[in-house]
């Protein structure tokens, strides 16, 4: 992966300045698998122009509490020679050390204690493992750094992509140089980046009793990315399903994993949103793109699938900024009327509907929503309204702001 690409993402210079701060924290930078996390902190640590060292967890079978305190040493020694500066140590895929926060947390209070200059970053590839593992053990020691999938804007500056491209082949930047090549371009998607992540982040850190259910589950989602599906409703789709607390926690999995969330139906109470039937939404639409069969050619021509890309392209765009705490998403539906999304950040709410080739009536639930909720402000993305690859080009928090 290009490190001149890396470098364009915000997220570098965030973690820079973070490191060369005079306060220490932890580092923890979280997000799935090729959205570039170990590059983007090897960028880092090359500006910051601290002595690094850098070891890597991915293994095929997990490491334990040993292994930390290894790494530690040796980054101990870099800090001690370092003088004032100190070191930057870096542990990449933590999440497959076996007790890795309290590890971290006893090395971590021990160089506190003693004055050792010791910067430390903690890579994860399961968001929701690492993310519940240093709010358990670590609190009031670190900051995290949510990694998400590549924007429309950040493919279109580092690989020169268009929105058709964009929108079927999804923000992967590893797989760039094989999209001229549809088959093989479909089988790393499904064979070098889907098959780790359900393998190695998925089922080797999580209790599954029915892998092949999570695994029906993703394609599942897959297909119906941008429907809206109750989990009762899913058990008849599914051989073998279980309940529904098996599969809202195995959806739960997937969307920690970053391959597919469901979204929650926007209510001002938190209990209805909590027992809503969830919109079902890829974060990334090249996995509709790959289990498609079609080339990117062939999609453009059936407006079914080409307007299912659209929306879940819109749909990505604000689930990987949701994801990064910018702001909160979900959908709204009242018996036959219904808004695509809905964003939310404080008192400022943003109704978006997506303009993918259905009848202009749908687009009577933007104004129930408008009547029952007053949004800051109402969108709709595609045909006569924002163009697509201009919504797509801006970050979600500039949808939220009042209108000029």
């Amino acid at each position: 992966m290009s490190k001149k690409a890396i470098f364009q993402r915000p997220q570098v210079k965030d973690l820079v300045t973070r490191l060369q701060e005079p306060r220490r924290f932890l580092q923890v930078v979280a997000g799935a698998r090729q959205v570039g996390k170990t590059t983007l902190v090897g960028q880092a640590a090359e500006l910051s122009a601290l002595p690094t060292h850098y070891a890597s967890a991915d293994q095929p079978t997990l490491r334990d509490a040993i292994w930390i305190e290894q790494q530690w040493e040796a980054a101990r020694l870099l800090a001690d020679d370092g003088g004032p500066v100190g070191a930057l140590l870096v542990l990449d895929e933590v999440q497959k050390v076996i007790g890795w926060s309290e590890a971290v947390k006893a090395l971590w209070d021990a160089d506190t204690r003693a004055g050792r200059p010791l910067r430390v970053v903690l890579l994860g590839s399961a968001p929701l493992l690492v993310e519940r593992g240093v709010g358990e053990s670590l609190a009031g020691r670190f900051e995290i750094l949510r990694l998400p999938h590549w924007s429309f804007a950040e493919m279109e500056a580092a690989f020169g992509w268009s929105l058709p491209q964009y929108v079927f082949h999804g923000g992967y930047p590893g797989a760039t140089p094989l999209i001229g090549q549809p088959r093989r371009w479909a089988r790393y998607v499904r064979d070098a980046l889907i098959e780790p992540i359900i393998s190695r982040d998925v089922l080797l850190l999580s209790r599954v009793d029915k892998p092949a259910l999570l695994r029906r589950l993703l394609d599942l989602s897959c297909e119906y990315s941008g429907q809206v599906l109750s989990y009762t409703k899913m058990i008849g789709q599914l051989q073998d399903a279980g309940n529904t607390t098996t599969l809202a926690h195995y959806l739960d999995l997937l969307s920690g994993a970053g391959l597919v969330t469901g979204l929650p139906k926007y209510s001002d109470r938190l209990v209805r949103r909590r027992a809503s039937s969830p919109k079902l939404q890829v974060l990334n639409t090249a996995l509709i793109g790959a289990r498609s069969g079609r080339t990117l050619r062939q999609a453009r021509e059936d407006p079914a699938l080409w307007g299912r890309l659209v929306e879940s392209a819109v749909g990505a765009h604000l689930a990987n900024a949701a994801f990064s705490g910018d702001c909160e998403l979900s959908y709204w539906r009242d018996r036959n009327r219904e808004v695509d999304f809905v964003l939310r950040e404080a008192d400022r709410l943003t109704a978006i509907e997506v303009k993918s080739g259905r009848a202009p009536g749908s687009l009577r639930g933007m104004a129930a929503f408008s009547k029952a909720f007053s949004p800051t402000r109402s969108l709709l993305v595609g045909g006569d309204g924002i163009p697509l690859e201009t919504f797509l080009r801006r970050p979600a928090e500039h949808w939220l702001r009042p209108p000029p």
